[in-house]
């Protein structure tokens, strides 16, 4: 392997790429809510741990291919801001999500100094963005009235959507987009011609 020089300084195109990844999966995490609440009147209240997943996304993509301190925050805020201007009824609250679930994930790529962006630890990404916000909605929503076990259930089955439906797909649809060659000259694009993941 291969050392190779890092800047943290974000250039325009990097800022511009975040915006667009904020924008464009904004207006998918808005769509996805009446996936959820489609799925939520068929399986019950849990069905919301389940997807959530889905809203760390964008998090895991804009670090993977950016691979700079404030990628997985920025794009997850920026989406949610998105979703506000596009009238959420969720309102500027979904600031506040945006920036726990951003900050979940921007913690694990911290723990590794931002040098690895292996499947392992997006991975681990998502589920750091889970335990995150399963922190903020225990307060906001009163968890701690609810039983135990459904608790447990609960938290159990949010880590593994973050990991299965943040983590693996941001990998997947990273690695789709990589081969197309649009990320050219980009974080993960200079990681890779230096024999890096």
């Amino acid at each position: 392997m291969t050392a190779v020089a890092r800047s943290n300084a974000w250039t325009l195109r990097e800022i511009l790429i975040v915006a667009v990844l904020g924008a464009v999966f904004g207006v998918l995490y808005l769509a996805w809510v009446q996936v959820w609440l489609i799925a939520q009147a068929v399986f019950g209240p849990v069905t919301m741990d389940v997807v959530m997943g889905f809203w760390f996304i964008v998090s895991i993509i804009a670090a993977k291919i950016i691979r700079k301190p404030g990628a997985a925050l920025l794009s997850e805020l920026l989406a949610a801001a998105t979703q506000v201007l596009l009238g959420s009824p969720a309102g500027l609250l979904l600031l506040v999500t945006g920036l726990v679930q951003g900050a979940g994930a921007e913690a694990v790529f911290a723990a590794t100094r931002w040098r690895s962006y292996r499947l392992p630890v997006l991975l681990a990404a998502g589920v750091g963005a889970a335990v995150a916000s399963f922190a903020y909605t225990w307060f906001r929503f009163d968890y701690g009235a609810l039983a135990p076990g459904l608790l447990i259930a609960m938290f159990t089955l949010r880590c593994l959507s973050g990991a299965l439906l943040g983590g693996l797909a941001g990998h997947w649809i990273t690695e789709a987009l990589y081969r197309t060659g649009v990320l050219s000259g980009l974080g993960i694009d200079r990681d890779r011609r230096a024999g890096i993941a």
